[in-house]
Formats: structure tokens, C-alpha cells, sequence
């Protein structure tokens, strides 16, 4: 946590709340009643995983902070004044998220879809999920029998849901947690129709399917007169320590650090508010929950996180319509994709486009005669890719690939794993970065012999190399032929295997070398020219500004007369109450996390695409690498884009001090513009007239 004195806080919005005003901004959409229904209800889901991550990582450092303050006996209370509002705040939300989930109840009854409990549903449904039950629950549900010797916080799975029951007997009462067992079993489940009236399309979540069966599951083992049974869901700190033996293989020391987060402290109680005191007292303690960490009381359904699959039992307006990915006429116009890149550079922005270019890419690379190597970092990736199947099928044809795999990526560790081990086993050079640098850069380099000479194309782009992602996540992607980007992207790969070399980066913005540095000196380039009297502007879109020293400087730049327009999608600690900042944040139904970086440069603007956002991680702490756009014809279309976003005034929020979210207000007479349609049809349009010869 970047420390910010009394003095200085006038001009800082902490990161944590401007985080919670991001997620209230994705429950804006929930409740927005122009957005399909399904996909509503699939918002609370996203909110619910969200906020999951949130104190995962962000509350559990905030909570690490504050014991080390009190260890230390520092005085320092900042940290725990901040943790105390953050948890105020998302109490305050989860009652807006509960009354949000009540409201599209209420939404879906009106087209005829009901999503009923236990005690809603009619005797022939009651049956219905009795034998539902016995044939495909029963069989998963292992329930844990709470002793005064139980050591819940050992066992008890992060992130999952639970119902905790209590039996209570004659002369004694037993406690029990059942694992709702969602990765086996759909949460949300169709029944059949009601008898009266009839005609309504019926759904019931798997949690209350078991609550109807307690009995079956606890009747023949204990004596007891009642039963009940009541939600709960545990979050843990996310954080894990990793070894530094140096007898053991990176892969083992990965794996042991998983276990440890397996058992680390919770920082978050969530349950439902209906529980009696007794039991929430009961579980609080065998929890191990602090005054420092929080409890969260809501509705009876937690972990809406499978709310992202909430499924569609009506009719196709109740989802967005489909949008097929467009088609790169550059790339389809040549008979190979080296031939397309080599015209020219390409700049593709998913998920308009189709990430297939990319996968084809390595497709080709992986039997191509003339390819001698391809290097490629992996941060995320699908769970069954095609980016993995072709570099083992190159290595296979005797290709030298390389593939950097980033072991922290977090929560992906364990997949990273995996796919480490089976490249290694095929025949892939793999290497794992560097202890203290996670590798988030988006790379991947590929060497062709071409009339006697080592030639290399690049990819350079602010997403990963994930199929699944590249269908809601918009990002940019280059494909440049150019060799002084090429070369200096092949010591990128160099720099990570042999770190102690210092490579010379002219034209990539490279963390943790020449990224900071760099970005300076252009925000100081705009300053200057400001106080020169001439035009200067900054246009920044990124996911979080929340790096302390880039914020002060453009505050400078402000305060010289710089023109600052930013959209920023998640945090933003910079207050942008100055004349000469506009910012806002646009969320719809992909997600924005490209980062672009446009410097007007006296007439001559720069322009970068980049990797990193603007915090202090990604550039003292990773590698990314961001790079300069070169093609004029691609700088158009970048700038056109950005255009467009900044003229969004259907999903954009402007980002103000008070983290209010108020929409872009919209003159009545003015075109309804949603950013996100109008930059699929304006580069549908800009293939079209590609097509018919134009030079766009």
C-alpha cells in the first residue's frame, strides 16, 4: 500500500475504494433494465467472482497491513481506518446487491420464468427433485461432522459455497457443513413446470434441492427432533509464500506454495443474515474470525460467481445478440499469414476480430519449413488451447520453441503447472521467469529463414494468448514484421533467460527498465510544450492508475495547460476534479483491458499499445512490454477507436471525487452512442472499404 500523507490525500483516492466503486459500476449494469435479462442476472455473477478477488488479494494485504502496524506498535492507524471503510462500503453494497438479485426475481416472474426454493415449489416438483437428488447429488455430498476438535480453517475450500446445519435433539445438538457441490452438478436447475398455474418455466438452485433432502442425508445416523440448514462462504488471503531451496525444482516449489494457500486465514465471512446467532457465533469461532477481518451478512444464496452461466430457458431476446467476430481482410487476402504480415503491419482489436488469426499464426509456424523458432510467453490460457497443441506440434518438427511460463499468474497456478510440465515433457524449452519479476508481457517471436537471411516477426499485445478471453475481453494485438520491434522483442525472451545482461530498448516501453523512465519523459514532453504555449494533450486508457508517482506528474501536466483525457476502467486514485481532466469508465458486456497511450508530441503524436497498466506492480515489479504504432493507417484507426469511447454517452461513467458513477449526461437531441457497437460497426465498415481497394 502506497502511503499517502494527511497533506496529499485532498489529491488521492485510495485504491481499494476506487476498486469498490469499479464493482459498484459492473452492479450498475445488473440493474440496468436496457440490458437483456440473462445477462443481468450473469452481471451478479461477475460482481460475486469480483469481489471474491477483491478480498482475496487487495482486503488480505489491507489486513496484513494493519497486524504488522499493530506488531510494530507503530501509531500508524491509516491502514485500519481504511480497512473499517472498506468494509463498510461493501456491506452497503451487498444490500444493494441483494436488492438487485430480488428486483430481476421479480423481472423474470414477468416472462414467466421462475426461479422458486424449497418452499415454493409444489408436491410433484418436491418429488422431482427427491429422486434428482438421490440419482445425481446424493452420491457427491460428503458432509463434515463439527466436533470440539475440528480444525475448520485446515479443510474448509475457499470460495465454495456451504450449508451449515444444525440438528437439534433432545438432549443434544449437532453441527454439520455440507459442500454444495457446483463442480459436478449444475447450480441453477430446471424442473418441471408448475401444475397451477401451468405454463411457467420453474428453476431451483442446487443448494435448496439439498436442503429438501436433509433427511435423507442425515435421518438414519442422528437423533433429532429439527433441522436446519443455513449458507455460508469462506474467502482466504490469497497471498502464499514461495520456497527458495534451492534443491527443489521450481515446479515443486510452486506446487507446495498452492498447498499453503489452501490453509491460509480467512479474511472474508460471508452467510446468510437469517442464520441464528448461536450457529454464526459457533462458526465465527471455529473460523478463527478477527475484528480485523469481515463478516459479511446478505440474502440466503452466496458464491453467485455460477450465476456466469446462468442459463437461458427463454427466448433469445433475453441475451445480447450475437456478434460475429469480423474477418481481417488483410490477413484472408494473402495465402499465408507471414505473406499478410509481411505487406504490412496488422493490428487486430478482439473480440471484433477473431482471435483465430493468432492460433493460425502458430498453426503455420508449426510446419512451416522456413521457421526455425518461436519463443512465446504464457500468462493465461484456455483450458483446452491451441496455442499449446501447436507449439508442441512445432517442437515436434524440430522447431526451437521456447515458452516462458509465469507460475504466479494468479489463480492460474495450478493450470500453468500443468501445461509447464507437459511442454517440458514434449519437448519445449521452458523457462520460468525470475523470482522477483512476474512475466506479464504479451510476446511471442518467431524466427523464418528468408532468402538466406534470420528474419523475425512479432506479436506484441495487451491480452493473453487465451481463447476463451479473446472473446469478452477487448484487447489490441500487433503483428509487425518490423525488425527494429522484432529484435528488440527477442531481448525481451533474452533478458528474462539471462537477466543479468542489460539489453538496450530504443523503441519498447519495457518494465521494469525503460517503462517508468520512458513515460516520464513523454508526460514531461507534453509539459513542456505546454508552458511553450503550444498544443499539448495526454490520452490514456488503461485498466488501474494508481502508480503514486505517475499520477503526480499528471497533475503536472494538468496544472501546465495539458490536456488529459482518460478512460479508465477499474481504479483510479488521480481526482479528476481539474478543468483540464476529463476521465470515465465504460463497462458492457466485454470487458475493456487494453492500454493505450496517445502523447500529441507537437503535432506529431505518439502512439503505444502496452501490457502494463499504470501501477506500481507493472512497472518496478514485472515484465511488460508495451510499443510504439508506427503505421500511420493504424494510428488512425487506434485514435478513431479511442474517439468513439470518449463519445459514449449510453455506457460511460464519469469518474468523479466522490465515486458517485453518474452516467455521461446526453444532450436529448444527441445520438444514443454505445462505444462498444459503434467501434464493431466502424471497423466492420473499414473492412469493407478495405475490400473494395480503399486506403484506410
Amino acid at each position: 500500500m502506497q502511503k499517502i500523507t494527511s497533506g496529499e490525500r485532498k489529491n488521492w483516492i485510495d485504491k481499494e475504494i476506487s476498486w469498490i466503486s469499479f464493482n459498484d459500476r459492473v452492479l450498475q449494469e445488473a440493474l440496468d433494465p436496457n440490458v437483456p435479462l440473462i445477462e443481468r442476472i450473469r452481471f451478479l455473477g461477475i460482481y460475486s467472482n469480483n469481489q471474491d478477488e477483491f478480498f482475496k488479494v487487495r482486503v488480505a494485504n489491507l489486513k496484513r497491513s494493519v497486524i504488522i502496524n499493530e506488531d510494530n506498535g507503530t501509531g500508524d492507524t491509516s491502514a485500519s481506518e481504511l480497512l473499517a471503510e472498506v468494509q463498510h462500503r461493501t456491506k452497503v453494497q451487498s444490500d444493494k446487491f441483494d436488492a438487485a438479485y430480488a428486483s430481476l426475481l421479480e423481472e423474470f416472474r414477468k416472462k414467466g420464468i421462475y426461479l422458486l426454493n424449497e418452499k415454493e415449489i409444489d408436491d410433484r416438483q418436491k418429488d422431482w427433485c427427491r429422486k434428482y437428488f438421490k440419482s445425481v447429488v446424493l452420491r457427491r455430498i460428503r458432509p463434515i461432522i463439527i466436533t470440539e476438535t475440528t480444525d475448520l480453517v485446515s479443510f474448509l475450500k475457499d470460495q465454495y459455497t456451504y450449508l451449515t446445519v444444525k440438528m437439534t435433539g433432545k438432549d443434544k445438538s449437532f453441527y454439520s457443513l455440507i459442500e454444495v457441490p457446483t463442480d459436478d452438478v449444475p447450480r441453477i436447475i430446471p424442473i418441471p413446470k408448475s401444475e397451477s398455474p401451468e405454463g411457467r418455466t420453474c428453476l431451483i438452485i442446487l443448494d435448496d434441492v439439498i436442503r429438501i433432502n436433509l433427511d435423507t442425508i442425515f435421518k438414519s445416523f442422528f437423533d433429532y427432533k429439527e433441522i436446519s440448514a443455513y449458507e455460508m462462504k469462506m474467502t482466504r488471503d490469497a497471498e502464499y509464500d514461495l520456497s527458495t531451496q534451492l534443491d527443489r525444482g521450481v515446479l515443486d516449489n510452486m506446487s507446495e506454495s498452492l498447498k499453503q494457500r489452501l490453509v491460509s486465514m480467512p479474511v472474508r465471512l460471508s452467510y446468510d443474515r437469517d442464520m441464528p446467532a448461536d450457529m454464526l457465533d459457533f462458526i465465527r469461532k471455529k473460523l478463527c474470525i478477527s475484528d480485523n477481518d469481515t463478516m459479511l451478512p446478505g440474502a440466503r444464496y452466496h458464491n453467485f460467481k455460477d450465476f456466469l452461466s446462468f442459463p437461458n430457458v427463454g427466448g433469445p431476446e433475453l441475451e445480447n445478440p450475437p456478434m460475429t467476430p469480423l474477418r481481417s481482410y488483410q490477413f484472408d487476402s494473402h495465402e499465408n499469414v507471414f505473406d499478410a504480415i509481411s505487406e504490412r503491419d496488422i493490428l487486430l482489436y478482439y473480440p471484433y476480430y477473431s482471435f483465430q488469426y493468432f492460433t493460425e499464426l502458430l498453426r503455420q509456424a508449426s510446419y512451416d519449413p522456413a521457421v526455425t523458432s518461436i519463443k512465446i510467453n504464457i500468462y493465461r490460457v484456455a483450458k483446452n488451447s491451441q496455442v499449446i497443441d501447436s507449439l508442441i506440434d512445432a517442437a515436434r518438427n524440430g522447431k526451437r520453441i521456447t515458452v516462458v511460463v509465469e507460475l504466479k499468474a494468479r489463480f492460474d497456478e495450478a493450470n500453468n503447472i500443468q501445461w509447464a510440465r507437459r511442454l517440458t515433457d514434449s519437448g519445449v524449452k521452458v523457462l520460468f521467469g525470475m523470482p522477483s519479476l512476474k512475466i506479464h508481457s504479451k510476446l511471442c517471436v518467431i524466427s523464418r529463414m528468408e532468402n538466406g537471411q534470420h528474419v523475425r516477426y512479432a506479436h506484441i499485445g495487451t491480452g493473453n494468448f487465451n481463447e476463451k478471453t479473446a472473446k469478452i475481453y477487448t484487447d489490441f494485438a500487433l503483428y509487425t514484421k518490423n525488425q527494429q520491434l522484432a529484435e528488440e522483442a527477442n531481448s525481451v525472451f533474452d533478458f528474462i533467460e539471462y537477466p543479468y545482461r542489460k539489453p538496450q530498448f530504443d523503441n519498447l516501453l519495457v518494465s521494469p527498465i525503460t517503462a517508468r523512465q520512458r513515460l516520464y519523459s513523454l508526460i514531461d514532453e507534453e509539459i513542456f510544450n505546454a508552458q511553450c504555449g503550444r498544443e499539448a494533450s495526454i490520452t490514456l486508457k488503461v485498466n488501474n492508475l494508481v502508480d503514486k508517482g505517475l499520477v503526480n506528474r499528471l497533475y503536472e501536466a494538468a496544472d501546465t495547460g495539458v490536456k488529459i483525457r482518460m478512460i479508465i476502467r477499474g481504479m483510479c486514485s488521480l481526482v479528476t476534479g481539474h478543468k483540464n481532466i476529463r476521465a470515465i469508465s465504460i463497462v458492457d458486456r466485454f470487458l475493456e483491458h487494453p492500454r493505450v497511450m496517445i502523447f500529441w508530441n507537437g503535432g506529431s503524436p505518439k502512439y503505444f499499445i502496452s501490457s502494463a497498466d499504470w501501477m506500481t506492480r507493472n512497472l518496478d515489479y514485472r515484465i511488460e512490454v508495451g510499443t510504439p504504432i508506427f503505421d500511420a493507417r493504424l494510428q488512425r484507426r487506434i485514435n478513431r477507436i479511442i474517439d468513439i469511447q470518449l463519445a459514449d454517452n449510453t455506457k460511460a461513467r464519469v469518474l468523479d471525487e466522490d465515486q458517485t458513477n453518474e452516467y455521461v449526461k446526453k444532450d436529448p437531441e444527441a445520438k444514443p452512442i454505445r462505444s462498444q457497437m459503434e467501434i464493431y460497426n466502424y471497423l466492420s465498415d473499414l473492412e469493407e472499404r478495405l475490400k473494395n481497394g480503399e486506403n484506410v
